[in-house]
C-alpha cells in the first residue's frame, strides 16, 4: 500500500493537489463548525468537550487529501473506463460532503429558506454531526482501500519496481 501511495505523491502535482485540498477542507469544516471565527479578528478556540469532533474534522481532511489526488491519478491512467471509476469519486464526495454537518451560522438561512423542513434537517444534522463524521470517515477509509486495490489490479502496479 505505501509502495502506491509513495508512487502517486512522489509526483508534485499531486503532492501539492493534495496540500490545497486539505487546507481547504481543514479551514472550511473549521470555520463552518465555529472553531474558526473570522468576525472581528481570525480567532480559533476549541470549546472543552469538543475535542473529539475537532480531530474527527482533521481526520475527515487528512483521508480526503489522500483519497482525491489517488483517484485524479487513477482517473488520468483509466481514461477509458467511466464505470469503474465512479465509485471511488463518489465515496470521497460523500466523505467529503458528511464532514460538514454542524452547520452553525449556514444553519439559519437553511430553516429560514426551507421552514420547518430546514429546521428539522438542520436539527438532525446538529443532533448527529458525531455520528455522521465516523460514518464519513469510514467512507474515506474504504475508498482508499479500494483505491489501493483498484490501482494494484487495474493498472498493473508492481510494488518489485
Amino acid at each position: 500500500m505505501t509502495s502506491v501511495t509513495t508512487l502517486i505523491f512522489s509526483n508534485f502535482k499531486y503532492l501539492l493537489l493534495a496540500i490545497i485540498i486539505f487546507s481547504s477542507m481543514m479551514v472550511g469544516l473549521l470555520i463552518l463548525s465555529e472553531y474558526i471565527f473570522l468576525e472581528p479578528y481570525v480567532v480559533s478556540h476549541i470549546p472543552s468537550g469538543t475535542e473529539f469532533g475537532f480531530i474527527l474534522i482533521l481526520t475527515i481532511s487528512f483521508l480526503s487529501a489522500l483519497v482525491l489526488p489517488m483517484n485524479i491519478f487513477r482517473i488520468n491512467i483509466l481514461k477509458k473506463s467511466k464505470q469503474k471509476i465512479s465509485g471511488g469519486i463518489f465515496g470521497s464526495v460523500i466523505g467529503a460532503a458528511a464532514g460538514a454537518c454542524s452547520c452553525g451560522p449556514i444553519g439559519f438561512a437553511v430553516i429560514s429558506t426551507f421552514g420547518s423542513v430546514g429546521a428539522t434537517a438542520t436539527a438532525f444534522l446538529t443532533n448527529y454531526e458525531i455520528p455522521i463524521r465516523i460514518i464519513a470517515i469510514g467512507i474515506l477509509t474504504i475508498t482508499y482501500f479500494t483505491t489501493i486495490k483498484s490501482l494494484k489490479i487495474e493498472c498493473k502496479f508492481d510494488p518489485s519496481s
